[in-house]
């Protein structure tokens, strides 16, 4: 054997100790990811279930959906609600075996709650008055579980970054729009990033008041419920009055107290547009034709500001005395 060919089979078998250690590199790390992933999930699913279970321990929500115990929606009304999302929601999920249970036992006792079939499965935001650092929470571990996986939660970036468990919690177990209240600016825009987070197939929930109340007033709303209804007029708005959150979790208050609480949804609404006339600005009738003659006097604009938020604020404020 010469010292070239020796020289060529030492290398070849380097070469092929190599490939070898190599391919066993990529196998540890598919199967490192593989476990990463599977014990991340355990752990999103484990704080997940626990902060559920403990929002409805806390608040003891007694949870009422006005538009089904009101029966307002029809096959129609469905239909169209369907054709609104466009398509963009994910399409039926079989029910979990613990919402197949939980159907069935709200059902023996004469409850309805809401389905795929009767509620639908469009984009929506949920919006309600703000007492308590848990109303978002509670909110979202009363929602069925189609509809919570495809619900994302607002907040504010400065609390929910503040440490790791908070971020791990918003942006893991909660899948939470984080929102810069501090640097607000043209390209920094809060409707734009909510938008852009919702895309075509999550929901959102907001508290239009801007901050926390005292539980017995609602203030008036700020404008950005409704810069995100004129973007997108197509958007289910579901009104839902807190009731008794205050009282769980009040301001400055570490430790939460268990108490009896109430969650109220109303039914939707959505942005509406009109006729107005371009000299004084007065509306015509809805659903009533504009007459030729008088078209060139009006113009097709969308529900004034003002209007449309005092509309959402009383929508809430309605919820208040059932």
């Amino acid at each position: 054997m010469t010292f070239k060919t020796f020289y060529h089979k030492v290398i070849s078998f380097f070469r092929a100790i190599g490939r070898f250690f190599a391919a066993l590199a990529r196998f540890l790390h598919r199967v490192y990811t593989v476990i990463l992933g599977w014990i991340s999930a355990f752990f999103v699913f484990f704080w997940r279930s626990a902060i559920i279970l403990t929002a409805k321990f806390l608040s003891g929500a007694s949870v009422r959906w006005v538009d089904l115990s009101d029966d307002q929606r029809d096959d129609v009304q469905i239909q169209s609600a369907e054709i609104r999302s466009g398509g963009g929601m994910s399409g039926p999920e079989s029910p979990s075996f613990l919402e197949k249970i939980s159907r069935l036992l709200l059902k023996a006792f004469g409850k309805k709650i809401p389905d795929e079939r009767t509620f639908g499965r469009q984009q929506r935001i949920f919006f309600a008055n703000h007492t308590s650092h848990l109303d978002s929470i509670v909110i979202w571990s009363v929602l069925p579980g189609f509809m919570r996986r495809e619900t994302r939660m607002v907040a504010a970036k400065d609390y929910w970054t503040a440490g790791p468990f908070r971020r791990y919690l918003a942006k893991k177990v909660f899948n939470a729009i984080l929102i810069d209240r501090k640097h607000i600016s043209i390209k920094n825009n809060q409707v734009h990033q909510l938008l852009t987070e919702m895309g075509n197939d999550h929901s959102i929930i907001i508290f239009p008041e801007g901050g926390r109340g005292d539980g017995e007033t609602i203030r008036p709303f700020k404008s950005g419920i409704y810069h995100l209804a004129k973007k997108n007029p197509e958007l289910e708005l579901v009104p839902i009055y807190l009731d008794n959150m205050n009282r769980i979790l009040p301001r400055g208050v570490v430790l939460p107290v268990p108490m009896r609480s109430r969650v109220i949804f109303g039914s939707p609404i959505w942005i509406e547009n009109a006729y107005v006339n371009k000299t004084d600005g007065t509306v015509w009738k809805q659903g009533e034709p504009l007459p030729p003659d008088e078209a060139a006097d009006y113009e097709f604009k969308l529900e004034p500001k003002d209007e449309f938020l005092r509309r959402c604020r009383d929508a809430v404020m309605d919820l208040k005395n059932m």
